[in-house]
């Protein structure tokens, strides 16, 4: 596990984690798949839609809709004490057959299923992980590919460039050309976060439940599914240069996003995504809002209110490709002045 190959110094992905966790990863997988699988085999072995298989397990499946993974979990633990004769909570109602006596066969039926719902969860974050890491990987075989098409270029063309840059600001200059404290690497302390879902507004709420879609009577709005992460680090500006070292680090803030959206299941598959920003509560914060069209509804996220670096090479990028909404954004670097 190389967490990419780019996040080596205190720049990475919590999730990436070290060789044991991107074991336990892969065996996770293994594991779901297999069960899901035998779950696949036994239904096509009686009937498929028509035979016993489905018929049985149609009104279980039903009970897991809605519910969240800790409700999941928590109603696995109760049928397992259930089955081995301990007390059941309310989650898991008694169900006795024609003796009165708790019908095992039912409630090992309902585990047998909740496994596989459960591993249809796991497998699902999986695969949004997996296409995430593949996009990057792309991303950076496009940008090996430019850099390349870049050193046949004219070297007029990069003088140009070059005097462009050495005439915006004296303060970049400066703050750049002071040397990092002993021991600072240039991208120290520098971390990527997950975004999770309690940094996600609620559009309903904020509109006071008055929140309409012309198509929702045809189409079944839902959420679309994302993978998104916040960017964190230390901005080494001349004041903090100048107060700060590695053993006494300024405070952390935070430097960019990261948002992956999904959308496979577009009803208008010519019409592209678009984000908005429109204010929040409070002037430090904004509503960054993705909006695609049917089936899916809005989905929107508070993030810092600042000015973006829309520079490619500052890692800036806002594609939709193979159904998936890419922004990453950086912050513009403020620099300290007296």
């Amino acid at each position: 596990n190389n967490n990419d190959g780019n996040d080596n110094n205190n720049n990475g992905e919590e999730e990436g984690g070290g060789g044991a966790q991107g074991e336990n990863a892969v065996i996770r997988y293994w594991d779901a798949l297999h069960t899901v699988t035998l779950d696949e085999i036994q239904y096509l072995k009686t009937g498929g839609e028509s035979g016993g298989h489905a018929s049985l397990v149609g009104d279980i499946r039903g009970m897991f809709k809605g519910q969240t993974m800790e409700a999941l979990v928590q109603m696995k633990g109760d049928i397992e004490r259930k089955l081995r004769g301990g007390a059941a909570s309310a989650t898991t109602a008694p169900r006795f057959d024609e003796n009165g006596v708790v019908d095992t066969d039912y409630w090992q039926t309902v585990l047998d299923q909740l496994k596989v719902h459960l591993a249809k969860l796991e497998l699902s974050e999986i695969h949004s992980k997996m296409l995430v890491r593949q996009l990057e990987k792309l991303e950076a075989r496009r940008e090996e590919l430019h850099e390349k098409a870049l050193a046949g270029e004219t070297t007029d063309a990069g003088d140009a460039e070059a005097k462009k840059k050495s005439s915006e600001g004296d303060n970049n200059a400066a703050a750049s050309a002071m040397p990092l404290p002993q021991g600072i690497e240039p991208d120290f302390g520098n971390l990527e976060e997950e975004l999770g879902l309690n940094d996600e507004i609620d559009l309903h709420a904020k509109n006071n439940g008055a929140l309409n879609y012309a198509w929702q009577d045809k189409y079944r709005p839902r959420k679309p599914r994302y993978f998104n992460r916040v960017k964190t680090g230390y901005d080494w500006n001349a004041y903090n240069k100048t107060h700060y070292d590695h053993d006494n680090p300024p405070p952390k803030i935070v430097q960019g996003y990261k948002f992956n959206i999904f959308y496979p299941d577009l009803i208008d598959r010519t019409t592209t995504p678009k984000y908005f920003l429109e204010r929040a509560d409070t002037d430090n914060f904004c509503i960054l809002r993705f909006s695609a069209g049917p089936p899916y509804e809005d989905v929107a996220f508070k993030i810092i209110n600042r000015q973006w670096n829309k520079s490619r090479k500052r890692g800036f990028r806002c594609t939709f490709e193979r159904g998936v909404l890419s922004l990453y954004l950086n912050f513009q670097s403020h620099w300290y002045r007296r």
